[in-house]
């Protein structure tokens, strides 16, 4: 019976664990990693094609993202996960991989311009992420599966997102049970939408996450609805747009939620009817689902309204964005607005034309309203970049940069240390994962000083074995090599010889044409040619 740790190991993205029990090959998430990749991560132990199921804690592409790329290299087997993470991950597996191809397209359009890339191809396509999704199996909260012979889980809402869960699960191997409790994301308390976690009892290991392991959330939470409010009432007052990234499935919803509010209690007396663009075709898709799961998923505040009749995710001037025209249209309309759309981290999607839009104008605000990892967009805007690259254009931050303080879809270090608590009996070996390097060793080190548990924070490849409660194989720390930076001066070169072959290739598609124009164009050619060849 062996646990090995191969994504989030001192990462907070790409959360991968792997279980080999009565002869199964078991995932617990298949994530992507996303911004900076500290630590290169271990292969899989096994190929892919021998994964008989895949146990998926939530639909967050950082727990679920490479499910597709699993299924291109030959996985068939069943992905385990409550209806409503199925349901998000039928839309957001296909967001992703469109995502993708989008992104590879535009790599190769620059590519052939300048002629300086390989093609880009992406990570996998619509028909494996159609594959993945095929694979997919619904359960409901609470029910305990029998997986397979020696193998039984179930699932525990513990509030982070719409499905989301912890996993119990139950290994027998040799006449010998062990049950181990995968965390998952933990929620943050006292959501509008969603409930609060819900705790498991009694554990042999227990494998958690300690993102906010370091920090605390404010004592008191704050008032959303207030506080959105003035933001909004003084941007759109200065002629600006309030542009909010947002995670499409959750926060996105969440801020509808908040918004509703606002112009239900007239908060914006300047401007009652003010326009909400939510610009994420994933995000109005995942709207769906959220009405879907109202019964099993929404919190009690959030059914009340359910129950007077008042749909507490839409409000009048809301407009949903869904192709590409109606998207490029928002930023061409002059009536100040708030703009909600994703990615919520920047790295990718509609939000990165937003800002290129906006991010450089003095009377807009960009309020950032959840987790910005290392080394994404996001965090470096966060963290007071002056100027960002998008699209290959260096854009002037001189918007207003505010964040929504205490929003978070994750518990903080109070959080966690009660769910850990509410376990009862101490586990024989908390395993620390999921949190920047940092973050694991801190949150590892209180639960071992300040509350006696038995932890461990594993880089990626180390193996356990549950029976022996011994370690098999202990990996260290491998760095992500970098690559080395081309200088300045030779980028510069570069791009003068690809303006040189790109000025070729016009001179040879006006070949046979005599005009005057060419003739001027040929004179200016020229005379900058003197002008250079006499100052080098």
């Amino acid at each position: 019976m062996r646990l090995t740790f191969v994504g989030a190991a001192h990462e907070v993205t790409g959360s991968c664990h792997y279980l080999n029990v009565a002869g199964k090959h078991i995932l617990v998430d298949y994530g992507m990693q996303q911004g900076i990749d500290t630590f290169e991560n271990a292969e899989l132990p096994i190929a892919e094609n021998q994964v008989d199921y895949v146990l998926l804690t939530h639909a967050h592409i950082d727990h679920s993202g490479l499910l597709p790329l699993l299924y291109a290299n030959g996985f068939r087997g069943e992905i385990v996960a409550t209806q409503a993470t199925a349901d998000l991950c039928s839309i957001m597996l296909r967001d992703c991989a469109h995502i993708q191809a989008q992104e590879a397209e535009w790599k190769n359009r620059k590519a052939k311009r300048s002629s300086l890339q390989d093609a880009a191809e992406p990570l996998y396509t619509m028909e494996d992420a159609e594959g993945a999704i095929h694979c997919l199996r619904p359960y409901a909260y609470g029910e305990i599966i029998e997986l397979c012979e020696g193998v039984k889980i179930r699932f525990t809402d513990v509030g982070h997102l719409l499905g989301s869960s912890s996993i119990e699960v139950w290994a027998t191997e040799a006449g010998t049970t062990k049950k181990i409790v995968f965390s998952g994301d933990i929620g943050n308390k006292k959501h509008t939408l969603i409930k609060d976690p819900n705790y498991v009892k009694g554990a042999d290991y227990v494998v958690m996450e300690s993102t906010y392991g370091d920090r605390y959330h404010l004592t008191e939470k704050p008032d959303y609805v207030l506080e959105l409010s003035n933001i909004i009432s003084e941007t759109l007052g200065n002629g600006g747009n309030v542009v909010i990234p947002s995670f499409a499935v959750g926060r996105t919803q969440e801020m509808l939620y908040y918004i509703r509010e606002i112009k239900e209690k007239n908060l914006v007396p300047d401007y009652p009817d003010f326009p909400v663009y939510v610009d994420s075709p994933l995000a109005v898709e995942a709207t769906g689902v959220f009405q879907k799961n109202i019964a099993e998923c929404f919190s009690a505040e959030a059914l009340e309204l359910v129950n007077k009749g008042i749909n507490p995710i839409t409000f009048p001037n809301l407009h949903l964005s869904i192709t590409s025209d109606e998207s490029k249209l928002i930023n061409f309309d002059d009536e100040p607005k708030v703009i909600i759309s994703a990615s919520g981290m920047c790295e990718a999607g509609r939000i990165r034309h937003h800002l290129k839009h906006n991010l450089w104008r003095p009377e807009c605000t960009i309020l950032f309203v959840g987790y910005q990892a290392v080394g994404t967009l996001g965090r470096f805007i966060v963290e007071g970049e002056k100027e960002v690259k998008l699209f290959g254009e260096t854009i002037d931050v001189r918007a207003k940069i505010m964040q929504l303080p205490g929003m978070s879809g994750h518990a903080d270090k109070n959080g966690l240390i009660e769910w850990l608590q509410n376990i009862g009996d101490m586990p024989a070996k908390v395993f620390v994962v999921h949190g920047e390097d940092s973050v694991t060793k801190v949150f590892s080190e209180c639960l071992i000083s300040e509350y006696g548990y038995d932890t461990y924070a594993p880089y990626s490849g180390t193996s356990y074995d549950l029976i022996a409660d011994a370690l098999i194989y202990e990996a260290t720390p491998v760095p992500v090599a970098k690559k080395p930076k081309a200088s300045r001066a030779t980028e510069v070169f570069q791009r003068l010889v690809s303006a040189g072959k790109r000025l070729l290739e016009v001179i040879y598609k006006n070949e046979g044409v005599a005009n005057k124009d060419l003739i001027k164009f040929c004179d200016q050619i020229n005379s900058l040619a003197d002008k250079w060849d006499r100052e080098i």
